[in-house]
């Protein structure tokens, strides 16, 4: 009788043991999908400003059509793969994707930027200095929805890949999430300038 009480109790404990460790990841799967949430809502607010901020510059550098149009262009690129990346954050492939189209819509920025200085009357226009402040702004937020997304990604798959965790994330295909990495040259990596 008691050799009986004792594997109740041990099949208990290992059953317990391993709801416990099945919650946790599905809670830290859950954080994760939320951290990208959060991105996603930052990132479509920068999608918004852009289309006004090129319709603003378009008045001005009329000699740079092909700047504007390739911001427009990086923008719809980055839009797209940042709407297959949200259908699934856990697609480490349309995340990379994501990481890419955002990299290069940072660096055509960069350019409109750099080429705007040579036009003082844009400078000084009052809805250009207000929308490169929104997008400063919304830049900051990005970067920090970023940095909490990575923290519940290192979070999730450091207990996807302890003990016990291990055995449960194997047994129920609980799939590894991907960091959101800068897929910049070093050059590249310097921070977009948007003060007028």
């Amino acid at each position: 009788m008691t050799g009986l009480i004792v594997v109740i109790v041990v099949v208990l404990v290992v059953l317990f043991w391993g709801v416990g460790a099945y919650n946790r990841l599905v809670s830290l799967q859950n954080q994760v999908k939320n951290a990208f949430s959060q991105i996603d809502v930052q990132l479509k607010r920068r999608y918004d400003l852009i289309p006004n901020l090129v319709e603003t510059a378009k008045g001005y550098m009329k000699h740079e059509r092909e700047t504007l149009e390739a911001v427009i262009a990086a923008r719809n690129q980055a839009v797209n793969a940042n709407a297959k990346a949200a259908a699934d954050p856990s697609d480490t492939g349309a995340v990379r994707q994501m990481a890419s189209a955002e990299g290069m819509l940072s660096a055509t920025l960069g350019k409109m930027f750099a080429l705007s200085e040579s036009y003082p009357e844009l400078k000084a226009n009052e809805n250009m200095m207000q929308l490169t402040e929104e997008l400063t702004s919304t830049e900051n937020r990005i970067a920090f929805a970023r940095q909490a997304y990575n923290d519940g990604v290192m979070q999730y798959n450091t207990s996807r890949e302890q003990f016990p965790g291990s055995i449960i994330a194997g047994m129920f295909a609980f799939k590894a999430a991907e960091l959101l990495q800068s897929t910049e040259s070093p050059e590249e990596r310097k921070p977009v300038k948007v003060a007028f």
